[in-house]
């Protein structure tokens, strides 16, 4: 029987020789992974009144990165208990180290083929590794960690197919962007979204994770690019093992719900207009609207090659005037390496202020939220009014690359226009 990839993951965690779109299966989960914001305070309880355990503290993953530093008393409170909890349980556990969904690539753990699930909507990042992840909440997560399983609809793929290759000055957050706005926020169907082609073939492991990821947005279920020898080299660099991707890909004449092909050759810097990444367009269509704030963060828009790749913008420039430029790096991993490759000093030079390793503002922590009436561009996922500040603020959402251009020009501007 010709598959879809996602259908053979299930098709194993379920313990199946196939399953077919439109079934409920119970499948075992290969790994969980929880945050300081929805994972202890909220499961905890539930499994206390039911009188349970772990079913596998080796399979748990889990990150403080929501409140991280713990700068206000809820903040530190929670921070406690979730470092309270970690030592009672010996899950594994990422104290401050970044954002969930980049520490766990980065950390070897998350292998090609998991059946995983995540207690976050971007929880589909996890696609990126070949890997069948989701997001789901803290009852279904209960039940995850008591049992190990959980039920799931066998998703229809949607296959996206991105012919040619990005050209200079162009990103993934772009080819996001461009999805959002010509799909729209339920184009994924809650169904499985697997990227494909020669310009998706190309990209890096970290430009794949920001497709992943933006699947949430896309309305999919998951987010997919069948692995291959990037997979495998990714894996090498961080300490994981590399299984046999042999048979992870979609068959041949497997059966898609859609089949939406697009060029890559043509398509253009993207930004989104507020409140929302369907609000998409060519960033020259969005010039001369002004900035007060560029932000560069979030597990979207803030890896190791995000920052390289605001850094190539703003080295030898300055800020326009007015701007305030915040960078938080997604992972201390990457900002350390950053610090290594002279990047970070990039963002020092012109004055950015550097903001911790966490999900910060993207998510509507920290100290740094926007005020009223603030305009600001940022690389994040979402521009919901409200999310990231004042509910009078205005969200723009572009690529790293756009990002620092504004920063550069005090406006939306086409980044091409600085690497020439």
């Amino acid at each position: 029987m010709q598959q879809t990839l996602a259908q053979k993951i299930i098709s194993r965690a379920a313990g199946r020789d196939h399953v077919i779109p439109g079934e409920v299966v119970t499948a075992k989960v290969d790994l969980a992974m929880i945050h300081d914001s929805g994972g202890p305070r909220r499961v905890a309880p539930i499994l206390k009144d039911l009188g349970v355990g772990l079913w596998d503290k080796e399979k748990v993953f889990l990150v403080s990165d929501h409140f991280v530093p713990g700068d206000t008393e809820e903040g530190a409170s929670i921070l406690a208990l979730t470092r309270d909890w970690a030592r009672s349980t010996g899950v594994r556990f990422h104290d401050g180290q970044g954002i969930c969904h980049v520490v766990l690539p980065e950390s070897g753990q998350l292998q090609p083929g998991m059946f995983a699930v995540g207690g976050d909507s971007h929880s589909p990042t996890g696609g990126a590794m070949g890997a069948f992840m989701f997001g789901i909440g803290a009852t279904e997560m209960a039940g995850v960690l008591a049992t190990g399983e959980i039920w799931v609809k066998v998703p229809e793929t949607i296959r996206i197919e991105w012919t040619g290759r990005l050209g200079d000055g162009l990103m993934a957050k772009d080819i996001m962007l461009a999805l959002c706005g010509r799909l729209g926020m339920d184009g994924g169907k809650y169904q499985a979204v697997e990227y494909t082609g020669d310009a998706i073939k190309v990209l890096s492991m970290q430009e794949r994770m920001t497709l992943a990821n933006m699947a949430a947005e896309l309305g999919g279920q998951t987010g997919l690019v069948a692995p291959d020898e990037v997979t495998a080299a990714f894996l090498r660099s961080v300490g994981g093992e590399v299984p046999d991707l042999g048979d992870l890909h979609t068959d041949p004449d497997a059966l898609v719900l859609e089949h939406h092909s697009f060029d890559a050759t043509s398509l253009t810097p993207q930004v989104a207009a507020p409140h929302s990444p369907a609000n998409a367009m060519p960033a020259l269509e969005a010039e001369k609207t002004a900035i007060g704030v560029a932000y560069v963060g979030a597990c979207t828009g803030a890896k190791y090659e995000d920052l390289q790749a605001a850094a190539r913008i703003l080295k030898g420039r300055k800020l326009a005037a007015g701007v305030e430029l915040l960078v938080a790096p997604s992972s201390k991993r990457d900002q350390d390496r950053a610090t290594k490759d002279g990047i970070m000093a990039v963002f020092e030079a012109v004055g950015a202020k550097i903001l911790p390793n966490a999900c910060g503002i993207c998510a509507g922590y920290g100290t740094h939220r926007l005020g009223a009436d603030v305009t600001c561009i940022s690389s994040t996922a979402r521009n919901f009014k409200g999310r990231m500040g004042e509910a009078s603020s205005q969200v723009w959402l572009g690529s790293p690359l756009t990002v620092a251009a504004a920063a550069v020009a005090g406006h939306i501007v086409d980044p091409r226009e600085m690497l020439a």
